[in-house]
């Protein structure tokens, strides 16, 4: 039994000093971003819906402006995002999210659950899962 011990202590001490560097937001993510596709569960969102949607970045804070403004914190880590909402109507809630720049397009991959990185930027079948594709308006 004491062995058991010794060995989930190891064990614990080894992941613990191997869990990934979080940053406090990647600079490639500053600047003001303004979505040009959005699709919830596979279903593409109306562009009217959307359309007047900003999304600004400024190290490890968020300001999302639309109808109403919703500000947080965000961290990174890899091709991940935690978001954590502070103001509006996202206050106190938590999204995980992959994301990744090709062809100077921002795209993002939420997870509305909270619990668990997306695998992929596919939302067909996922009823949690909502992608963006932002293009930078402001650097």
């Amino acid at each position: 039994m004491k062995y058991i011990i010794y060995i989930f202590l190891i064990t614990l001490t080894i992941a613990c000093a191997t869990k990934p560097k979080i940053s406090t937001g990647p600079k490639k993510l500053n600047g003001t971003w303004v979505p040009v596709k959005q699709e919830l569960a596979g279903n593409a969102i109306p562009k009217s819906f959307y359309a007047k949607q900003t999304l600004t970045i400024k190290d490890s804070t968020y300001i999302v402006e639309a109808e109403s403004t919703d500000k947080g914190k965000i961290y990174t880590w890899k091709n991940k995002i935690d978001i954590y909402g502070k103001e509006g109507v996202n206050k106190g809630k938590h999204f995980t999210a992959i994301y990744k720049i090709e062809n100077n397009k921002l795209v993002v991959c939420y997870n509305l659950g909270g619990i668990g990185y997306p695998e992929s930027f596919e939302t067909l079948g996922k009823p949690q899962y909502f992608l963006s594709v932002f293009e930078l308006v402001e650097k």
